[in-house]
């Protein structure tokens, strides 16, 4: 049986064997999932792009070439070709160079015109310096998010292919136990919305999928680590499904406690993942609250994550492929599907997902070339959980808003700054070119704009009309109907009567949203609207029941505050699919799964979806609780 070295030293030698020697190949690595080939005559590959093709389809892996360093011109004869053969209308931002990747990184407004008719001028740029460009899209606004990760993975680049290296080694180890069994441990959101987190083994591998936190029970938080009978470093990989802290918010404590494995995800996820984390500790050392991690975890986190889009198929263990699909819930979420063994098993895992008409993006993917095993969202899987369409929404949000301010009142919509928050926007910025008698702003506070900037930055993961207006710098999200708070305004904006406040979090847990509240809720004129799901012991579940007197620290005293203002619920603009549309995405999945499993609601509509399910379609279902092992296979 071959060993790794001996593995390793076999792609190398076929990959020499099939390639003609004017490639001159220096050395063949791995380098996470990827086969990195390096080479002193990059041209030749990128003239004949047959070569790679051949050999993907030959080794079954996934290749990459770059040039020998010995090969790189010099950077500063880079940057001017560059700058003399890209147009000036690109507004080329900054050029950066990663001699450790072989990449010049071009960030750039006009992606278009930097990569020009057919990959042209990138194919000019490689084949004349060695170096393979890397385009970045600068965002429409300053965004401190985007530059600070862009930075980091620029400044940690020496660390991070030592890191990717090592995960090669692991990804394209030789498998030394047959795939006879599969089974999912149910570590957090099982019969419960918060902390998803769930364990898929088989004899050889060990993947976690999510590894989330529950920010409305101080009890029952983080997932159940400590159950675990080996130690975090021997988990292979995690796959985040998407950003939202509920899935992710854990995901530094791993690194914290001693896992040094691959995190996968979209590039969208992976900014607003570490955007949500790094607000986490922000708001965590405010409130005085025990830090299970901090930034130095975040940062070491980003080190290890290695994105892939829609579509890539990636080896990440030695018996377990992964895709990742659209969800249709937030920028970058995704639907996990796993390949397991030779053909085996196929497990798929729709994180949170919206089947159904969104202004963002589109409905879920329901093509799958295999499905045996579904675990799905029960968020809305409750028999009454009936959204109105998007325009009786609408509707129902602008007269509820006209209304309020007309009267002299204050609108305040806790949002989650991603996701709930762009769909908002885009509903007041047609408000505002519809009604010409619209005047009013829309004040954004807390996160909204940094996320609003990161979904500028990856159009492609939006639906078409919403990524012409971006890339023809007609962004919705830079309306002038948009004005960002200032902090030390927040009291004059509330009391002023007659605006309009989103602000985070959507739950009431926390952020700007809270102090809003505290200035607003004790005068009839205002009111404030729940666009999103609500979770049980959340202040936003209280409100929303209709409570009337609520205690909230105060310069560290609790002090009570009468609930005054009116309440509104708006059905609609939810990221999450309602009950009709969980069951019609089963039913049209292009395979009909062996087995459904309902995770991620509260236990009734857990429950209930499954019966559901299984009494339409026939198919076994399981309602796992926490701590619970299913085995699949």
């Amino acid at each position: 049986m071959l060993v790794l070295e001996d593995l390793l030293k076999h792609i190398e030698k076929r990959v020499k064997e099939l390639l003609p020697q004017e490639a001159e190949v220096v050395k063949v690595e791995a380098e996470g999932p990827e086969i990195v080939i390096y080479t002193k005559n990059i041209k030749l590959f990128f003239e004949d792009e047959s070569l790679i093709k051949t050999l993907a389809s030959e080794l079954k892996k996934r290749f990459v070439v770059r040039s020998d360093q010995s090969s790189l011109a010099d950077p500063e004869t880079t940057r001017s070709l560059i700058e003399s053969i890209v147009p000036k209308e690109a507004e080329i931002n900054r050029i950066d160079f990663d001699p450790e990747f072989g990449e010049v990184i071009i960030e750039a407004k006009k992606l278009g015109l930097v990569i020009g008719s057919g990959g042209k001028i990138l194919k000019e740029i490689v084949t004349k310096t060695g170096w393979v460009p890397k385009v970045l899209r600068t965002p429409t606004k300053p965004s401190d998010i985007i530059k600070g990760i862009r930075r980091t993975l620029i400044e940690e680049s020496k660390e991070r292919k030592k890191i990717l290296k090592n995960i090669g080694k692991n990804i394209y180890r030789v498998q030394t136990r047959k795939t006879e069994w599969v089974r999912v441990i149910f570590l957090g959101g099982s019969r419960e919305v918060g902390r998803s987190c769930f364990l898929v083994e088989t004899p050889e591998s060990k993947v976690m999928l999510d590894c989330g936190v529950n920010i409305a029970n101080i009890h029952g938080a983080y997932p159940y680590l400590d159950s675990l009978s080996y130690s975090l470093d021997e988990i292979d990989a995690v796959v985040i499904s998407h950003a939202h802290l509920d899935h992710s918010g854990a995901l530094p404590f791993l690194f914290n406690y001693g896992y040094e494995g691959p995190v996968y995800c979209t590039p969208p996820t992976r900014d607003t993942m570490v955007l949500l984390q790094k607000d986490f500790v922000d708001i965590s050392k405010k409130t005085g609250e025990e830090l299970i991690y901090g930034e130095k975890h975040i940062r070491k986190m980003l080190k290890h994550t290695i994105t892939r889009n829609y579509g890539e198929v990636t080896d990440i263990t030695p018996d377990i492929r992964l895709t990742l699909h659209n969800a249709g819930h937030i920028i970058g979420s995704s639907i996990i599907h796993l390949h397991i063994g030779d053909g085996l098993h196929n497990l798929v895992y729709t994180g949170d997902m919206k089947f159904g008409p969104s202004r963002l993006f589109d409905p879920a993917e329901v093509h799958f070339p295999r499905v045996e095993t579904l675990i799905i969202e029960s968020t809305y899987g409750g028999p009454k959980d009936v959204h109105p369409p998007r325009q009786v929404a609408e509707s129902e949000l602008y007269r509820t808003v006209k209304s309020t301010v007309e009267n002299g009142g204050t609108v305040l919509i806790p949002v989650f700054a991603v996701g709930r928050a762009q769909e908002v926007m885009l509903a007041f910025e047609t408000f505002a070119k519809k009604d010409p008698d619209w005047n009013h702003i829309v004040y954004l506070d807390g996160m909204t704009r940094e996320a609003s900037a990161i979904h500028t930055v990856y159009p492609e993961y939006l639906r078409k009309s919403l990524q012409k207006r971006i890339l023809h710098n007609d962004s919705p999200f830079d309306s002038e109907i948009f004005q960002l708070v200032d902090p030390t305004k927040r009291k004059d904006i509330a009391e002023e009567g007659g605006n309009i406040i989103m602000s985070p979090a959507g739950m009431l847990t926390g952020g700007p949203a809270i102090e809003y509240f505290k200035l607003l809720c004790e005068d009839k004129k205002n009111t404030i609207i729940f666009v999103g799901y609500q979770a049980e012991g959340t202040l936003g579940k209280k409100v929303q029941k209709g409570i009337k007197e609520v205690a909230l620290e105060e310069n560290g005293k609790l002090k009570g505050y009468q609930v005054k203002m009116n309440v509104k619920t708006i059905e609609g603009f939810s990221g999450h699919s309602d009950i009709t549309q969980l069951l019609s995405y089963v039913k049209k999945l292009s395979q009909k799964p062996q087995r459904v499993i309902t995770v991620h609601g509260e236990e009734k509509k857990c429950v209930s979806l499954a019966r559901m399910i299984s009494s339409k379609y026939r198919i076994e279902t399981r309602v796992p609780h926490n701590l619970e092992a299913v085995r699949i296979v």
